[in-house]
C-alpha cells in the first residue's frame, strides 16, 4: 500500500502527548451532579488523550470537521513535539503563502487520527469532512491509520446550489466526506428510511391479498439457455427473454411463482410477463449512495440560516456544517445508545444533530465534543444551551431537552521530570494507573485497591508528600486473586516473598506507564 511521507512525520510519530486530566467547571439542565454529555474546552490531541481512561473502544461513531487548510483559516500549529524543525512552526499562523503549510497539516492531524482510532469502538465509523486542499493527503493518511481495508466511502456533500460568477474556473459546490471503519467486518450500516415518493410506486391493481406490490423485470443478462423457454400469456400470447438475455428464474421455478400468482401479464393479460415485488417482502432500508443532494441534507446557506436564528440573528460563525448532513452520518452508522465524538466541534452542529435524533426517536444517544477556541463556551456551548430549551418559533426548533456537563483540560498527571503532578487528586491518579495496566475503567477510588482484571489484583499504595511502602504486614490486607500488581514508593520484601505471593512490585513515579 504506498505511504505518505512529509517533513516532521517521524516526530510526530515518537511524540507521546502528556496525560492530562479533565475538570468538569459546570452542568447544564441535568438533576445529577454530571451528566454523560460533554463539552470540553482545551486542546483537542491532550482532550482525546484524556478521554482514553473511559472512553478507549467505546465511541461508535465520530465526526471531525478539522481545517481544511485553505490558506485562509488561521490555524495555528502548537503541537509540543521536542523537534527543533517543529518547533520553529509553533505559534505561527499557517498562511496560503506558507510552503510547508501541508507538512503542517499532516503533522497536527495524525496524532488525533490514532487517538480517535483507539476512541472508536470496534464495529464504530468515522466520518471525515474536508475539501480539495488535502483530500488527497487525508486519504493516504487514513489509509495509513485506519488500514486501506477501513475505507467505506468518499462522500460528495453538495454543499450550494447556485454557482459563484466571480470564479474564474469553476465554482465548488461540494465538500467530501471520507468514511472508515476500525473493522469493516463489524461495521453494520442501518441504511436510510424508505421515503413517501419510494413507496408511493408500489400498488395493487389486481388486489392481491399481499397488499401492494411493484413490477420487476423477469429477464436478466447474459444468456443462460437453460433459461431459455417460451411463456404463454393468459390469452395464449407467447414470450421469449430479449436477445442475449434468459428468465430471471429456471421453468420449474417460474411455474412456482407464477402459481403463487408472482407473475403479472397486465390488467389484461396480454403484456410481457414481469415479477410482482412486494413492498412487504422488500428491505425496509435503502443503501446510501455516495452523492449526496442539498435537497435530502441541506446546503452551507441552510446552515448559516439556522445557526444565525439560534443566535438571535447573529452571525457567530462561518461555514457551519448542516445539521441533516451529521444526522445522516449517525442514522447510518449509530445506534439509539452510542457515543458519538466530535473534537472539531466548532459551532456544536454534532450535539445539535444527536438532541434532534434523541428527540426524533426517543434515543438516548451521547454526544463529546472539543473545541481549543475562547468561544467553546460562548458559541458551542451556547448553541446547545439554547437547542436543548427551544429557540425561536417555527415548531421545528422547540426545546429537544437533554443536558450536558462542561469540562476544561487539567493539570498534566505526569511532569516533564517524570514525577507524579502533586495539583492532580489521588482518585485521578488511580483512575489514571488503573487504565494503563487494564485498559479498563477504576471504579474503586477510596482506597489502594484499584479493582481486579483477569485475576490480577492491582493496588497503588500512595500519600502525598509521604514515602509508602510495600511490605509484609501489608499482605495480610491483599484481597485473594491469581496475582498482584502493586505500586510503591519502597518494597522491602525478598525476591522469595515476592514469588511465594506471585507479586510484581512497581515503584512510583518510574514504573508508572505512559499510555
Amino acid at each position: 500500500m504506498p505511504s505518505l511521507n512529509w517533513v516532521g512525520k517521524d516526530e510526530v510519530l515518537r511524540y507521546n502527548p502528556p496525560y492530562h486530566t479533565l475538570e468538569k467547571k459546570y452542568t447544564f439542565n441535568s438533576r445529577n451532579d454530571t451528566s454523560e454529555n460533554m463539552i470540553i474546552k482545551g486542546d483537542n490531541l491532550l482532550a482525546l488523550k484524556a478521554l482514553l481512561p473511559q472512553y478507549e473502544n467505546k465511541i461508535k461513531c465520530i465526526y471531525i470537521d478539522p481545517p481544511y487548510n485553505t490558506g485562509n483559516e488561521n490555524w495555528v500549529y502548537n503541537d509540543n513535539v521536542n523537534s527543533p524543525k517543529i518547533k520553529k512552526w509553533l505559534g505561527e499562523v499557517v498562511a496560503k503563502d506558507d510552503l510547508s503549510r501541508h507538512d503542517k497539516w499532516l503533522c497536527m492531524m495524525l496524532p488525533r487520527l490514532k487517538l480517535l482510532h483507539r476512541l472508536l469502538s470496534d464495529d464504530g465509523v468515522i466520518f471525515i469532512s474536508i475539501d480539495d486542499n488535502e483530500m488527497a493527503n487525508l486519504k493516504l493518511l487514513c489509509d495509513e491509520v485506519f488500514g486501506g481495508g477501513g475505507f467505506l466511502a468518499n462522500i460528495i456533500w453538495e454543499k450550494s446550489y447556485s454557482p459563484i460568477n466571480l470564479k474564474k474556473h469553476f465554482s465548488n459546490s461540494h465538500d467530501y466526506i471520507l468514511c472508515y471503519a476500525k473493522n469493516i467486518l463489524n461495521a453494520k450500516c442501518n441504511g436510510l428510511q424508505r421515503s413517501d415518493e419510494a413507496n408511493s410506486r408500489y400498488s395493487n391493481p389486481d388486489n392481491d391479498p399481499r397488499g401492494v406490490w411493484k413490477n420487476a423485470c423477469l429477464y436478466v443478462g447474459p444468456r443462460v439457455e437453460e433459461n431459455v423457454y417460451p411463456v404463454t400469456s393468459p390469452t395464449g400470447k407467447v414470450f421469449y427473454p430479449s436477445s442475449g438475455y434468459s428468465w430471471l428464474f429456471s421453468q420449474e421455478r417460474f411455474k412456482e411463482m407464477l402459481d403463487d400468482n408472482r407473475i403479472y401479464f397486465g390488467a389484461n393479460g396480454n403484456n410481457a410477463p414481469s415479477l410482482k415485488r412486494f413492498l412487504s417482502e422488500v428491505k425496509q432500508t435503502v443503501t446510501p449512495m455516495t452523492i449526496w443532494k442539498y435537497t435530502e441534507v441541506g446546503h452551507s446557506q441552510d446552515a448559516t440560516k439556522n445557526l444565525k436564528s439560534i443566535f438571535d440573528g447573529n452571525a457567530v460563525f462561518d461555514y457551519p456544517k448542516s445539521v441533516d448532513l451529521l444526522k445522516r452520518c449517525f442514522e447510518l452508522y449509530a445506534d439509539k445508545n452510542s457515543i458519538i465524538l466530535d473534537s472539531f466541534a466548532g459551532s456544536g452542529t454534532t450535539a445539535h444533530a444527536v438532541l434532534e435524533l434523541n428527540k426524533k426517536d426517543g434515543g438516548n444517544r451521547k454526544f463529546i465534543l472539543v473545541e481549543m477556541e475562547d468561544y467553546a463556551e460562548n458559541i458551542t456551548a451556547e448553541r446547545v444551551r439554547r437547542v436543548i430549551k427551544g429557540y425561536g418559533k417555527e415548531p421545528e426548533n422547540s426545546a429537544t431537552g437533554g443536558d450536558f456537563s462542561f469540562y476544561e483540560l487539567g493539570d498534566r498527571l505526569l511532569l516533564e521530570n517524570g514525577n507524579l503532578n502533586e495539583k492532580v487528586s489521588i482518585e485521578k491518579i488511580r483512575e489514571y494507573i488503573y487504565f494503563s495496566e487494564t485498559k479498563e475503567k477504576c471504579e474503586q477510588n477510596n482506597s489502594d485497591f484499584l479493582g481486579e482484571c483477569n485475576g490480577v489484583a492491582y493496588y497503588f499504595i500512595y500519600k502525598k508528600d509521604e514515602i509508602t511502602t510495600l511490605d509484609f504486614e501489608y499482605l495480610v490486607n491483599l484481597k485473594k486473586a491469581s496475582s498482584y500488581v502493586i505500586y510503591a514508593d519502597v518494597c522491602v520484601l525478598s525476591d522469595e516473598t515476592m514469588m511465594k505471593y506471585n507479586i510484581t512490585f512497581k515503584k512510583i513515579p518510574r514504573d508508572i506507564k505512559k499510555v
